[in-house]
């Protein structure tokens, strides 16, 4: 067992200001004057909030700048040449590798995360038994979801089929597909359902990663998941599409999502990266707007992506800093706007991965993390740094406010 410890002068997100003790692994007392005993450590006003979900990683080719130069920064080109670095990836490179990711995403306040992993002819099984390990590896500090993901298509390599099918049957959580890098767009998308039947898991889709508003798989998506009994059980990444659509065809289309329970991951960084024109002076962000078709009823979550390789050559695995960048693209502003991004990394992705997240309550787990911010808004306006990651009770990080020092 871990010793107690009081946290004081922790701000909840109404203002108020108190003192929590930590206990046997769970919240013991909340309240003011909290009695004395256990070492005490003082939170200066941080913000109580749950730890963030990530929706939407790729562990497994993060980190490749070095093995892959970009030169045209599209897809097209991330596609080639993240498919051509894979063939030489070893178990002990991905995991290696994915570390370094889950500790930053760790310290960064995240605690679930569902990252998506290639089985292929190329990949083999190699990345799957790398985060299977990391999976068990990092389990006192994050729950891992392993997504065994279709990148390259299904058939045209029915290969690929098989590998994920076995993956499942070895301990993958759901199934990902991604159909437009597919030649049968529609039958991939009944094929991947097809895996999902069989093992009875979830289903996550990258689609329609381009801004030409014609050819949009989100119907064929929309009409499976109702035929197959899959509602609440299906989540879309990317749909840039839907910033091309006409404000009635974006409408008209997140509704239908919201009345089948397809989820949304909007992914800000990649997103606006490889979807802006660099022959277009206007530079179109290639997004789809979040906070917008949150507001038709879909569930929608802000996520990372993919860390330092062809298809995002940047990043630190920071959700706050995502919903930081996704506010100034979409041009939020207001408090209500704010807040509304903070539940795009909190609330909504643990609904999307249907995570059991411990209510902020007495005799409620102890996983949460403080932050350096006022309110959620506060916090998504200045992408406030994360002061302490409390998980099993214990404190993980402690990271108080260093002083300024001046003249």
């Amino acid at each position: 067992m871990h010793a107690p410890f009081i946290l004081d002068n922790v701000r909840l997100a109404d203002g108020e200001v108190l003192s929590i003790r930590i206990e046997d692994g769970v919240i013991a007392a909340m309240g003011q004057g909290l009695a004395e005993g256990p070492e005490r450590f003082d939170a200066q006003g941080a913000l109580l909030s749950q730890g963030f979900t990530d929706a939407h990683v790729h562990l497994d080719k993060a980190l490749l700048l070095e093995q892959c130069p970009i030169c045209e920064g599209t897809l097209p080109e991330a596609v080639r040449l993240t498919a051509a670095a894979k063939r030489s990836f070893t178990e002990e490179d991905v995991h290696a590798r994915a570390s370094r990711v889950i500790e930053m995403a760790v310290r960064a306040g995240t605690q679930r995360m569902r990252s998506f992993v290639e089985v292929d002819p190329r990949a083999g099984l190699r990345s799957f038994a790398a985060l299977k390990r990391l999976k068990a590896d990092w389990a006192d500090l994050i729950d891992l979801q392993l997504c065994i993901f279709a990148q390259e298509g299904l058939t045209q390599e029915m290969e690929t089929y098989a590998l994920i099918d076995r993956a499942l049957a070895e301990g993958g959580d759901l199934v990902g597909g991604c159909p437009y890098t597919d030649a049968d767009p529609v039958a991939h998308v009944s094929l991947i359902f097809d895996l999902a039947e069989q093992h009875d898991v979830d289903v996550d889709f990258h689609a329609d990663f381009d801004l030409d508003p014609e050819g949009s798989i989100l119907p064929e998506i929309i009409a499976q998941t109702l035929a197959r009994g899959w509602r609440g059980r299906v989540a879309v990444g990317h749909a840039t599409k839907f910033a091309a659509f006409s404000p009635e065809r974006r409408e008209a289309l997140a509704r239908q999502m919201a009345g089948a329970g397809i989820a949304l991951v909007v992914l800000p960084a990649t997103d606006s990266f490889l979807n802006g024109d660099r022959r277009d002076p206007l530079r179109p962000r290639g997004l789809a707007p979040a906070h917008q078709i949150a507001g038709f009823g879909t569930t929608v979550a802000l996520a990372t992506n993919n860390v330092q390789n062809p298809f995002t050559p940047h990043g630190d695995a920071a959700l706050l800093r995502m919903a930081n960048l996704y506010a100034s693209l979409d041009q939020l502003a207001s408090e209500g706007e704010m807040a509304a991004a903070f539940g795009m990394i909190t609330t909504a992705p643990a609904q999307i991965l249907r995570a059991s997240v411990p209510m902020l309550a007495v005799g409620a787990a102890a996983d949460f993390v403080l932050l350096g911010a006022e309110s959620p808004a506060h916090a998504v306006r200045t992408n406030a740094p994360v002061r302490a990651v409390v998980r099993g009770g214990v404190l993980r990080l402690w990271a108080p406010a260093p002083p300024l020092v001046r003249g």
